[in-house]
């Protein structure tokens, strides 16, 4: 047995933790956004080790995202498990600006965490984070934050309203059960019972730097309740130079052993309150009930530790994801995801060339629709990603090639094209920044007129370097990156710290949502509508670590390999 958990336990874009016990095994479910399928779910059974199981909303009669803006789609999923029965709620967001919000809630449930999960059933659109509490006398209970668009107030407190599941509605009148606190922004509530309490977690503060867990408790559900002495219980916000802030948003869960432990969202910046290229990452931090009948961190502290005591279970053991994708297999791995449409044959396939990956071209980059892109999360703040590609356009309508992505419009992207008037295929760079797409270099790069080339990026903290090669000088008897041989630098180096919540918030001149994390992947385009397909050969993703020693939020330039390890 191990005893140590590292956090995050999530690393890369995985917020709004729910976390939920089922005998001896722990699931966890996080928001995905535009990304589809909807909702990860991880597992594990020792709280220290995770891996991906994939995710719940495979269909559009599950998850209609398309037209969804950026950083719409899935907020904050609540999984339970009652009677046999696994429950999901989640919202499907589909607008956010300006005063008005359209935030549908549905459920789905399953037998199995592993499915099939149901057809959706609708519950209410009043506001977001709605959250499913089982009752010990049997009745289930909805809440929700509200949305109060008057006068530009937003957050309305939490309502709770009864849930029949027979019936499959809400049922009954809607409570107004809290108010918030001072520090505003009251969302993401979660229900409890423990000693003869009901207990509310919100998250509260906002989602940056200000975020916090807050408590309160009732003797009955519908309140009044009454403020932990200590509110917030978990919270960076005073302390600017935890490497753990933005924490927030939590959830609970009780070991086989009587062990309580907290899940929350976090992040991790490049600097001292600095861009978190990460996103918002899933951290644990032990708990304990007192003699007041109040739940505190074990430490006394509302920041979080990077070390956290295991509750010495079991060690689960994880499979490793494999570093090289060859996409020999008949279905995607659950790493990739797509924008807001699922994969279908239409404009993906596996089979049409044995052994690569087919992407047919759709819309551009700035699409809300119809893009053919299948990326994954950046998981850790050292990484280089490169794949083989075969493409032979006819025009500059027509792309394709590796891209380093947050939303339609924050990406840097290698791209493969032609010039019509001279039918060279040409290699070309884009920076696309709060909508604005710069050229880095001056002139295009001239490849083969045909044949397979290799794309490259590397990432290291905020620096971003592309490069490419012939397929040729590579070892045909292996096809990873590291054959390629005689790389050659493709323009400057350039800001990968664009592709944050953080800077995205910065550049808008209005407010826009900004809730997920920087993506590699692959995609392809034909804005003439032809469909001009892609293929890729294989796609390969590596991470490396910085030494033991060195400064969290200062690493080292020094690197080291190390395999990518489930989460």
């Amino acid at each position: 047995m191990n005893g140590i958990i590292q956090n995050p336990i999530l690393r890369g874009f995985n917020p709004d933790p729910s976390i939920v016990r089922v005998g001896d095994d722990y699931y966890i479910a996080t928001s995905t956004f535009e990304w589809f399928p909807g909702v990860q779910i991880h597992h594990s059974r020792d709280l220290k080790n995770w891996q991906l199981l994939g995710q719940v909303l495979d269909r559009p009669s599950q998850l209609d995202m398309r037209g969804a803006p950026d950083s719409c789609g899935v907020w904050a999923p609540c999984l339970s498990h009652c009677d046999g029965l696994f429950y999901l709620v989640y919202s499907n967001v589909g607008s956010f600006d300006g005063v008005w919000k359209d935030t549908p809630n549905y459920l789905v449930t399953a037998p199995s965490i592993h499915g099939p999960w149901s057809e959706p059933v609708f519950l209410m659109s009043r506001g977001f984070d709605a959250s499913l509490f089982h009752d010990t006398n049997g009745k289930k209970w909805l809440t929700n934050m509200m949305l109060d668009h008057r006068a530009g107030k937003f957050f309305g407190g939490i309502q709770l309203q009864e849930y029949d599941p027979l019936q499959q509605k809400l049922v009954g009148e809607v409570k107004h059960i809290f108010a918030g606190s001072e520090l505003g922004f009251t969302e993401g509530p979660h229900i409890y019972q423990h000693n003869g309490w009901y207990y509310l977690i919100t998250a509260e503060g906002g989602t940056e730097y200000g975020h916090a867990v807050t408590m309160a408790r009732s003797r009955d559900i519908v309140g009044p309740y009454e403020l932990h002495p200590q509110n917030p219980i978990i919270s960076a916000r005073n302390y600017p130079d935890a490497p753990l802030q933005k924490t927030g948003h939590a959830d609970l869960v009780c070991t086989q052993h009587d062990q309580w432990y907290a899940v929350y969202l976090a992040g991790r910046p490049l600097s001292a309150r600095g861009r978190c290229t990460l996103g918002r990452e899933t951290v644990i931090e032990q708990m304990e009930w007192r003699d007041d009948d109040w739940l505190y961190p074990v430490t006394n502290q509302k920041t979080t530790r990077l070390q956290v005591p295991a509750p010495g279970l079991k060690e689960f053991s994880v499979r490793p994801i494999a570093e090289l994708d060859n996409f020999t297999a008949q279905t995607l791995s659950p790493q990739w995801q797509s924008l807001r449409v699922p994969v279908t044959e239409q404009w993906l396939s596996l089979s049409e060339r044995k052994g690569f990956v087919r992407l047919k071209g759709r819309e551009s980059l700035s699409s809300t629709r119809e893009q053919s892109l299948i990326a994954r999360r950046v998981q850790a703040f050292d990484i280089e990603a490169s794949c083989k590609i075969d493409f032979s356009p006819k025009n500059f309508q027509q792309l394709a090639g590796l891209v380093c992505y947050y939303n339609t419009g924050h990406y840097l992207y290698l791209y493969i094209s032609c010039n019509e008037l001279t039918g060279q295929r040409e290699l070309h760079l884009i920076n696309c920044d709060n909508f604005v797409v710069a050229e880095p270099l001056q002139t295009p790069i001239i490849l083969p007129p045909y044949g397979e080339i290799l794309l490259k990026v590397e990432w290291h903290q905020s620096d971003v370097q592309f490069y490419y090669s012939n397929a040729e000088s590579c070892d045909n008897e292996r096809i990873d990156s590291e054959n390629a041989k005689a790389w050659k630098k493709v323009g400057p180096v350039m800001d990968g710290s664009i592709l944050s919540d953080d800077h995205v918030r910065e550049m808008s001149d209005r407010y826009r949502p900004a809730f997920t994390g920087a993506f590699v992947g692959i995609c392809c385009q034909d804005l003439s509508g032809m469909k001009l397909h892609a293929d890729f050969d294989w796609f390969n993703y590596r991470e490396f670590s910085i030494p033991d020693n060195a400064d969290q939020l200062n690493h080292n330039d020094e690197y080291h390999q190390v395999s990518e390890q489930g989460v």
